[in-house]
C-alpha cells in the first residue's frame, strides 16, 4: 500500500511563529523584570492548554495584572514579528513536489482553526491543504492523536498511506499513538527535543527530496 497523503504539522514547520510566540511574552515577562526561558516555554510547544502564562506570570508578580491591556500589548508584538514571516524553508518545495507527485495534504494543529487558515492565505498556501484537523477547544490536542486521526478521516485514509511531518516531541507523540509514520524537522525552538522514536530527523525539510523520502520510508525494514 503506497504513500498518497502527507499531513503536516503548522507551528514551527510550515510558518516559524512558535518564536514570534515565545519571544512577545518573553519580552511581556521582562516588562515586570521576570525572566522566561526556551526550557520553561519548551512544554508550551506543539499542544494546548497546561501552563497558561498570564496565570503564570501573575504568580511571579505575587499579584493580579492589567490582563486585557497586557495581552493587546503582547498580540500587537506578536503579529509585529509573524507579519515579516515567510514558509520555512523547504515548505514550498516539499509542496510543489507533493502535487507533483498528485499527493493529497493536510493540516493537523493543535493551534485553532481560524489561526491556521489565516497564516496559510497571508502565505498564499491554503488551496494546498484540503483538509485542517485543528483544536478547537474540546477534544484533545498533541500528544493525542485525535487530530492526526481527524485528518485521516478526512483525507479517507489509513495510517499506512500517510506520512506525518512534525517538528516538535509533542507532535512527535501524536503522530505515533496514530500509527503514522513521521518525519521530523526540528526548528530552533525545538531542536533540544527527544525525537529518538521518529522513523526520520531531517536538518531541512525537502532534503532529501520528497520522493526520495518516501521511498527510504516505503524500503522494506525502514524504521517505524
Amino acid at each position: 500500500m503506497g504513500v498518497r497523503a502527507l499531513i503536516f504539522d503548522f507551528d514551527g514547520l510550515l510558518l516559524e511563529t512558535e518564536g514570534a510566540l515565545f519571544e512577545s511574552w518573553r519580552e511581556l515577562y521582562a516588562m515586570h523584570g521576570i525572566p522566561l526561558s526556551l526550557e520553561e516555554w519548551a512544554s508550551t510547544i506543539g499542544t494546548a492548554g497546561g501552563v497558561e502564562p498570564m496565570e503564570e506570570l501573575e504568580r511571579r508578580c505575587g499579584r493580579r495584572l492589567d490582563r486585557e491591556w497586557l495581552h493587546a500589548v503582547r498580540r500587537t508584538r506578536r503579529d509585529e514579528l509573524l507579519d515579516s514571516l515567510e514558509p520555512c524553508d523547504g515548505v514550498i518545495e516539499v509542496t510543489e513536489q507533493a502535487l507533483d507527485l498528485g499527493l493529497a495534504m493536510a493540516v493537523a494543529s493543535s493551534s485553532p482553526p481560524e489561526w491556521v487558515d489565516t497564516h496559510l492565505r497571508r502565505l498564499g498556501l491554503r488551496d494546498l491543504f484540503g483538509h485542517l484537523s485543528c483544536f478547537e477547544g474540546t477534544g484533545a490536542a498533541k500528544p493525542s492523536p485525535d487530530l492526526y486521526l481527524g485528518a485521516l478521516g478526512m483525507l479517507g485514509a489509513v495510517p499506512e498511506e500517510v506520512i506525518a511531518f512534525e517538528d516538535s516531541h509533542n507532535g512527535l507523540l501524536a503522530a505515533k499513538a496514530a500509527c503514522l509514520r513521521c518525519v521530523v524537522v526540528p526548528s530552533p525552538m525545538t531542536m533540544h527535543m527527544d525525537f529518538q522514536t521518529a522513523d526520520m530527523v531531517l536538518a531541512r525539510l525537502g532534503d532529501p527530496p520528497l520522493a526520495e523520502l518516501i521511498s527510504a520510508l516505503e524500503r522494506p525494514g525502514a524504521t517505524r
